[in-house]
């Protein structure tokens, strides 16, 4: 098996892309993109994220993965930019997360919900490219409603997520300690 590095030659040299691009995380703070050979900054893994472009940020001593720390990094700075996406009392509720029993289930709820979301965003893109600026502010004024409508569908589809999650959860604990011979009073 060849390293990284051996790969990364060889794939230069064939003009095929690695299968994910390797950033390394020197004790300088510095990030260096095996790929480009050159140092980055937070903003351009920020557009690597943005490009979809798969990629994982190694630690240049240890090989450790520190994507989701670098990850963490790109969303600090956008919080503290200009327009925050959390506020504080969302934060709070994350924090309170950690360590609760459902904490396991708080990941996949979020990401199926961010996901949605995603979905929802790329429909309404679509659906505007044929528009011009001022048809898409007309549109946006008349729709207003619709698109009320349409965040308190998804608020309400996320709802009953989280509650078949809760009930399944619920099944499983009544399931193990039923196998034990435990019955919930």
């Amino acid at each position: 098996m060849r390293n990284s590095k051996e790969s990364l030659v060889q794939s230069k040299k064939s003009g095929v892309k690695p299968v994910q691009r390797v950033i390394k995380k020197y004790p300088n703070r510095r990030l260096y993109d095996t790929e480009t050979s050159s140092y980055i900054t937070l903003a351009e893994v920020k557009q690597l994220v943005m490009n979809k472009e798969s990629f994982v940020v190694r630690d240049a001593k240890t090989g450790d993965d520190l994507t989701r720390s670098i990850l963490l990094q790109v969303i600090l700075e956008e919080e503290a930019g200009g327009a925050p996406m959390f506020t504080e009392q969302v934060l709070a509720s994350i924090i309170r997360f950690y360590g609760q029993a459902m904490q396991g289930y708080m990941g996949p709820y979020l990401e199926k919900n961010i996901q949605a979301m995603a979905e929802v965003q790329a429909q309404l893109a679509e659906k505007a490219e044929s528009l011009t600026p001022e048809m898409w502010a007309r549109f946006m004024t008349l729709q207003s409603p619709m698109l009320q409508g349409l965040m308190g569908n998804y608020v309400e589809q996320s709802k009953n997520v989280f509650l078949q999650m809760q009930e399944q959860m619920q099944k499983n604990t009544e399931q193990v300690l039923g196998a034990f011979g435990i019955k919930r009073p």
